[in-house]
């Protein structure tokens, strides 16, 4: 098993992109339960975040999700950073141990956990 959690940021209109990516292809909805969306969001970022415990063998198809996501383009443009969706999972397997997925830039970047995460990681 693979423990999944995470975050990401975005804008009101790239939460319904967001929202519809998740439930476009679980038809058991098996895994699109372990994101949460608050009701009530507040302020100008809109926020998802997802929990939960996936099979191993279905982690690839987890990981092209977050990839779509990653690439939701700007709703607008901003010459100061770049306003695609950005966020941050932790990935525990069980072998393998945990890595760190970051979010930006329109794609996903995995790699080892740049902080000290290992509490989570039990």
């Amino acid at each position: 098993m693979v423990s999944v959690r995470g975050w990401l940021q975005c804008d009101d209109e790239q939460l319904a992109q967001i929202k519809e990516i998740v439930e476009a292809d679980d038809p058991q909805r098996t895994y699109s339960g372990g994101w949460a969306f608050p009701a009530r969001q507040y302020n100008h970022v809109r926020w998802a975040f997802y929990g939960g415990d996936i099979r191993a063998v279905s982690l690839d198809w987890f990981q092209e999700r977050v990839r779509r996501i990653a690439r939701i383009p700007a709703s607008h443009q901003d010459d100061e950073f770049d306003a695609r969706p950005r966020g941050l999972f932790l990935v525990s397997h069980d072998v393998q141990g945990m890595s760190e997925w970051r979010v930006y830039n329109g794609g996903l970047v995995i790699g080892l956990p740049d902080g000290d995460y290992r509490y989570l990681d039990a």
